[in-house]
């Protein structure tokens, strides 16, 4: 058994994080020392290992809490937490793309700097007539 900051250590998962899970039936409630300290044994370690892995996929808590489920029920299939995964996946490329489109209209934008003064700044024009950019990309 170990303390909350020993799992915080051990998993790299902040305490204030560690508690908010807690409330939030991620994982179950600490046992607690005679000193009314939380304490903290393998399978939590074990559990909150494989939250922060998800939430470091930047899978949603919702989605993470159905995914524990589903993984205390060894012998069950796997197509719901595939699902889960293909769709978190999508989720990922969508935003990708987006942020590629993002990137193109930064580039462009930031080409046609010439030094000259503020005031015929293209990035400065651009962002304040959204029609110019629009108009001068087609």
């Amino acid at each position: 058994m170990f303390s909350i900051g020993e799992l915080s250590r051990r998993t790299g998962v902040k305490v204030p994080t560690i508690r908010y899970y807690e409330q939030n039936g991620l994982i179950a409630p600490a046992e607690r020392s005679e000193g009314n300290q939380r304490r903290y044994g393998s399978d939590d370690e074990s559990r909150l290992t494989f939250i922060r892995h998800a939430r470091d996929l930047g899978i949603r808590v919702d989605a993470i809490r159905e995914l524990l489920e589903l993984s205390s029920h060894p012998e069950k299939p796997c197509d719901r937490a595939d699902a889960i995964a293909r769709d978190h996946l999508a989720q990922v490329c969508g935003k990708i793309a987006q942020l590629k489109r993002l990137e193109a209209e930064l580039a462009r934008i930031t080409s046609h700097c010439e030094g000259h003064a503020v005031g015929e700044c293209y990035v400065i024009r651009s962002l304040a007539d959204h029609g110019l950019c629009s108009r001068e990309h087609v």
